[in-house]
């Protein structure tokens, strides 16, 4: 199991750190979207804020996923993203949705791998250190 999640932890590493490098410094060709989705994306874009933001926060997850140097928050930071990255795919540009499921199904079996370390978020009854 331990192979599993050292192949899982770099290979979600690695996607993240590729595609949000790719941002910075293109060396990839954009891929083909639909009207909409280009629209969203666009729109995020061109704020100015949003997508260096995901991006910057791809690229430290993806670094530290790959390092195995804080792996519980490197999951928790590109939850959000992935959930996104999914649900865009599902509504607005359903061919790239293998990407899509890969990452959730990356992330989900990490987390899994890692839960020990989301006990506490996880307890519904948590109480503040006196």
């Amino acid at each position: 199991m331990s192979k599993a999640i050292l192949v899982a932890r770099l290979l979600l590493g690695l996607i993240f750190t590729v595609f949000s490098l790719n941002y910075f410094f293109p060396f990839l060709p954009p891929p083909e979207m639909s009207e909409s989705a280009a629209g969203l994306w666009g729109a995020l874009a061109g704020s100015g804020y949003m997508v260096p933001v995901m991006k910057v926060i791809e690229l430290a997850a993806g670094v530290f996923l790959l390092g195995g140097i804080l792996v519980p928050l490197s999951l928790t930071l590109l939850a959000p993203i992935i959930v996104n990255i999914v649900l865009f795919h599902v509504f607005l540009d359903p061919a790239g949705m293998p990407v899509g499921i890969l990452v959730l199904v990356l992330e989900v079996f990490l987390a899994w791998a890692y839960r020990d370390a989301f006990k506490g978020v996880l307890d519904p009854r948590a109480k503040p250190r006196e």
